[in-house]
């Protein structure tokens, strides 16, 4: 049987974000969202959460791109002096793994996300990170070791096949090769320590090559190409633009990913495709 994970990601970024994953919800094919517990929009997204006891959430770890929980002063080598994670994430992996007192600083910072997380009251659905910086093994081997404290069950795995995803989207058939060599003996580490830590994970995802991009229809197309397993698409939906999006993500259609998830062609296709739709603590 080929099961469907549909997650939100950012939640708690802004509002206009915390409205389209409610709505792609409440009225269409959305199963799970990922919460940036630090976010600025993070209190509201967690009360429109508990307003839907139906839809699951998880843990979306930042540590890179974004704003930390803790205050700048205890953890001063992984922030700027605004106060913000680097943006040069091969530099800030270049840290994490090479300095002892970088990698104490980001166990800090991870195990009060957890925490902040756990106050929050929400069921842990399941955890990945920002930018999917849970491939580096330094941040996986943290992510597994303080997760334990607070009932890390499952993870996303961010292998997305190539040829489905290119026939989805029909573009960029050798950007996507490429970025699937790069990634895949990370994909291939991180699925093996998953295994071996009892942490449960989808087979496959579909996001990653177009993340931003998937309107109604490489939606569509994609739904045609799902293989049997595990799927998770993920998403980066908006009602509208803001400033926060701006900033952040320019070139996305956050509100034509949205108009996907509440898509009726796309539930409809759904439903005659027979799939199972699940959160990953179903699995």
């Amino acid at each position: 049987m080929r099961k469907l994970i549909v997650t939100g990601d950012d939640f708690g970024l802004a509002v206009p974000v915390n409205e389209a994953i409610e709505e792609a919800h409440r009225r269409g094919i959305l199963t799970t969202a990922s919460l940036m517990i630090g976010g600025a929009a993070a209190r509201d997204a967690v009360e429109r959460a508990k307003r839907l006891p139906s839809l699951k959430v998880g843990l979306h770890l930042v540590l890179v791109d974004g704003r930390p929980v803790l205050p700048s002063r205890e953890i001063p080598d992984l922030v700027d002096g605004r106060g913000e994670f680097s943006t040069r994430l091969v530099g800030a992996g270049l840290n994490f793994f090479f300095r002892p007192g970088v990698r104490r600083q980001l166990e800090a910072e991870i195990r009060a996300q957890f925490l902040a997380f756990q106050e929050t009251g929400l069921l842990l659905d399941h955890v990945n990170a920002h930018n999917h910086m849970h491939l580096h093994p330094t941040v996986l081997g943290l992510i597994l070791k303080v997760g334990r404290e607070f009932g890390l069950r499952a993870m996303r795995v961010p292998y997305e096949p190539v040829f489905p995803s290119w026939r989805a989207s029909r573009r960029g058939l050798v950007s996507k090769l490429a970025g699937w060599m790069l990634l895949y003996p990370w994909i291939q580490i991180l699925k093996v320590r998953l295994r071996r830590a009892g942490i449960r994970c989808n087979d496959f995802v579909f996001g990653l090559n177009d993340s931003g991009h998937l309107h109604q229809d490489i939606f569509l197309r994609l739904l045609s190409y799902v293989p049997q397993g595990v799927t998770e698409i993920y998403c980066h939906p908006a009602t509208r633009r803001c400033a926060e999006l701006d900033r952040t993500m320019p070139d996305y259609e956050h509100e034509q990913e949205f108009k996907a998830l509440v898509s009726p062609a796309v539930r409809e296709a759904i439903a005659a495709s027979g799939f199972q739709r699940i959160a990953f603590s179903e699995l």
